[in-house]
């Protein structure tokens, strides 16, 4: 086995300390989800009329929003490993565009519940549905900012396709909010609108 093999099995793309990270974060919202479903056991009907007041049409566009950007960030990573900067930047870029979107179109979702009267305490579901997807909010903001790091990074250069373990940092927290979501958003949005 060559040295680069070792290196890879004891230094995973994005480097071990990332996915620690990655496993603390999955075991917090992994029992919040199956607490969330233990909530829904006990209040079937409640949490189906909470749920059928969320957009499912925004939760579904939010989604593609995401997993459109994860394409985007393992593309960029892919061109600055194949030496390719100025078209890794530009994916960069545009997955930032796609990390604004689903925050503007999750914050207009927040403001258009809180408007109606469906605050954190407005019901069990609801105090659930904001803790959990606010969290999941933080996370993608933090990754759109990294996002612009990364770029910036490689217009002055410190990123090439010799030294980018940072980008492949970055880009493994950014498949961290995808996944999330995809565990989130069926469970949330689609889940708890079914019967018992």
């Amino acid at each position: 086995m060559s040295n680069t093999e070792d290196q890879r099995i004891y230094y995973p793309p994005g480097g071990l300390l990332i996915w620690i990270i990655l496993t603390i974060e999955l075991v917090t919202f992994i029992p919040a989800l199956i607490a969330f479903f233990v909530y829904r056991a006990d209040q079937t009907d409640q949490f189906a009329s909470s749920a059928s007041k969320l957009s499912l049409t925004i939760g579904t566009v939010n989604t593609v929003i995401l997993i459109t950007g994860g394409w985007l960030m393992a593309e960029a990573l892919r061109y600055l490993r194949s030496e390719r900067a100025e078209k890794a930047q530009l994916f960069l870029w545009l997955g930032t565009v796609s990390g604004l979107a689903f925050l503007g179109l999750k914050g207009y979702e927040y403001w258009n519940k809180l408007s109606q009267g469906f605050g954190l305490e407005h019901d069990d579901f609801f105090s659930m549905y904001w803790m959990i997807t606010g969290f999941h909010y933080l996370h993608v903001l933090v990754g759109t900012g990294l996002l612009i790091v990364a770029a910036l990074g490689i217009r002055r250069g410190s990123y090439n396709s010799d030294s980018h373990e940072d980008v492949e940092t970055i880009g493994v927290f950014w498949h961290m909010c995808d996944l999330i979501w995809i565990l989130v958003f069926p469970a949330i949005y689609i889940l708890a609108r079914g019967g018992a």
